[in-house]
């Protein structure tokens, strides 16, 4: 009997520290979730918007610079017209 009894002991004693350990440490996980959550809205909100497109030139002075440097030469005739394609587009 002496010998069941200590059986007995041991195993509530560990069923208990189980028990216990697993309740600390359920805790702790969720204590580190929620600063993690609470980094996460933090950094969000101090993180700057995304910066704005540069304003696109204004397509007739665009189209009046093509033309200058296809005068000069600096553009091919192939050059010139794919570049007023795409400000045309």
């Amino acid at each position: 009997m002496p010998l069941l009894r200590g059986m007995a002991r041991t195993a509530v004693i560990a069923g208990t520290a189980t028990h216990v350990s697993n309740n600390v440490s359920r805790r702790q996980g969720e204590k580190w979730a929620r600063k993690e959550e609470e980094q996460y809205a933090q950094q969000q909100a101090a993180a700057p918007p995304p910066a704005a497109a540069a304003p696109e030139a204004d397509p007739i002075e665009r189209l009046r610079q093509l033309g200058e440097l296809h005068e000069q030469g600096i553009l091919t005739d192939a050059e010139f017209e794919a570049q007023k394609a795409k400000v045309l587009a």
